[in-house]
């Protein structure tokens, strides 16, 4: 069933990874959604928020609900946005008349694999990636929204696509947002973990569903001059 679909897209694609962004709408369209890309979004607060900065956090999550009070459905090619929207609004704005209403759209917001796979039940969406790929679980998308199954659904259900598993796929990257800025050396280390981790699989492409975390194994792999080159979940459901 074909749906009407608002695009929520995060800083770290709007500024630094576009092509995500391109190939999330090419993914919806091929499944027949229409997608609409309200102009007037901006960061969702998450930055303010997990540093401890609520009121200043606060008008950013104001901002959203008015910008997608409309919105069908939501969906974002980010984990950890996803579940600002979903988990942490209401938190945010608890003593506030907007509760409800964040508590609302918080229901109608979703992860671009979670979307695809719970509410559209597909697995299959039409990719052709002749490559092998090695999956990253990240932290929000897996401990806040419980995806697990969702983005490796829909990987096998890529032609061509040789999925190879990975040891501690679940052990988090490093990145963490700000913690990557404030425990540089800790951020490193585990960064440098996971590379060690997608190395061994030899798979030539890591993938997960948070663009965050890419850019940041992406820059260890990059200086380590590893085989693998990080790439999103929504890059390779568009190829083909």
């Amino acid at each position: 069933m074909a749906r009407k679909i608002s695009l929520f897209i995060p800083c770290f694609v709007d500024q630094l990874q576009p092509q995500v962004a391109v190939d999330t709408v090419k993914v919806l369209r091929r499944i027949g959604c229409e997608v609409d890309f309200p102009a007037d979004q901006t960061c969702c607060g998450q930055p303010a928020f997990n540093t401890g900065f609520w009121d200043e956090a606060r008008p950013c999550a104001e901002r959203f609900l008015r910008v997608f009070k409309d919105a069908e459905v939501i969906v974002c090619p980010s984990g950890s946005c996803a579940t600002m929207v979903r988990v942490f609004y209401p938190e945010l704005l608890a003593s506030g008349t907007a509760h409800d209403e964040a508590a609302a759209l918080g229901k109608r917001t979703f992860e671009l694999s979670e979307f695809l796979v719970k509410v559209m039940g597909l697995t299959d969406v039409g990719a052709t990636f002749q490559h092998t790929v090695t999956y990253h679980a990240s932290c929000h998308g897996l401990r806040e929204l419980k995806l697990r199954n969702e983005p490796l659904q829909l990987l096998r259900g890529v032609k061509g696509l040789k999925l190879v598993d990975m040891l501690r796929l679940e052990e988090c990257c490093g990145f963490g947002g700000t913690f990557a800025t404030k425990f540089e050396s800790i951020s490193v280390a585990m960064g440098e973990s996971k590379c060690d981790s997608v190395a061994v699989t030899g798979a030539e492409y890591v993938t997960a569903i948070d663009p965050s975390c890419l850019m940041h194994v992406q820059g260890i792999l990059g200086r380590r001059k590893d085989r693998a080159k990080a790439i999103h979940l929504a890059s390779i459901l568009a190829s083909g």
